[in-house]
């Protein structure tokens, strides 16, 4: 058996997935205090779970920022490194299934790249991602927990937080809806709820995102967009993505697998000889 892993190392998360004659076959996560620790057990969890020995593997591509920590061989299997824009490219194409796409890394922060068959470049970034997405409901509502700030927000109204076209003008805006934003938390008062502010920071980040994603687009004159990485698990997020779509006539996709892309884009990379 020739099975393919590819690892995304982050600070203290690692994705790990497997690809067996080009299809992925399994996929999981692990979190641990460092990057190496995260990476040996994202592997040692990965055969276990899937009841393989090592010598079930051919080789391991590791990819991130936590990658620059690997030295030598994982386990004694032979190991080698991905870069990570060419693994976000990778990773994007095949689990859209499209040839030729800008795709959009959400993590802390946010990678844009252009992947096609000649190959990935690397448009832009933005410093705007999740880390932006906690650090602003630290400071703002005191939530540090990903998972309560999201169940927090699903109880928001932005109505209470955001200035919209409707609010400002009574007039028709040619191609601009009156529900489109025309200031993020350009309305928020004293008497919004934590829960109104938590949807606010979600629309924030993904409207910031979403149009550096639009006008890179654009640019390449690319009709597809690809969403990948941990933030397109937020389902508010997923809806202002889709309000995108319509809004400036481009295909976004938030494709199934999207937080495992990168990983899978890592174990697509060609080791170098």
């Amino acid at each position: 058996m020739s099975i393919i892993i590819g690892l995304d190392i982050g600070g203290s998360t690692t994705k790990i997935i497997g690809l067996k004659n080009g299809e992925l076959i399994s996929k999981t996560l692990v979190k641990a205090s460092d990057p190496v620790a995260s990476a040996f057990g994202a592997l040692g969890k990965f055969l276990n779970e899937n009841r393989l020995e090592l010598s079930d593997v051919k080789r391991v591509m590791v990819t991130g920022v936590g990658a620059t920590y690997i030295k030598g061989d994982l386990l004694g299997v032979p190991t080698r490194r991905t870069p990570e824009f060419k693994a976000i490219g990778l990773g994007g194409l095949f689990v859209s299934g499209l040839p030729e796409a800008v795709v959009v890394s959400m993590g802390t922060g946010t990678a844009i790249v252009r992947a096609a068959d000649d190959g990935v470049e690397h448009l832009i970034g933005s410093g705007v991602g999740g880390g932006t997405l906690l650090g602003l409901s630290n400071r703002m509502i005191n939530v540090r927990d990903f998972d309560v700030f999201i169940q927090l927000a699903e109880k928001g109204d932005l109505n209470q937080v955001d200035l919209s076209i409707g609010d400002i003008t009574k007039d028709e805006i040619p191609g601009l809806p009156s529900k489109t934003t025309a200031s993020n938390f350009g309305k928020v008062t004293d008497s919004a709820s934590a829960a109104d502010i938590a949807l606010g920071i979600i629309n924030l980040v993904f409207q910031s995102v979403g149009t550096s994603a639009v006008m890179a687009a654009k640019l390449s004159q690319v009709g597809q967009i690809v969403f990948t990485g941990n933030l397109t698990l937020v389902t508010q997020g997923k809806k202002v993505l889709s309000a995108f779509s319509d809004l400036y006539a481009v295909d976004i996709i938030v494709p199934e697998c999207a937080e495992f892309a990168t990983a899978i884009g890592a174990a697509l990379g060609q080791p170098e000889t």
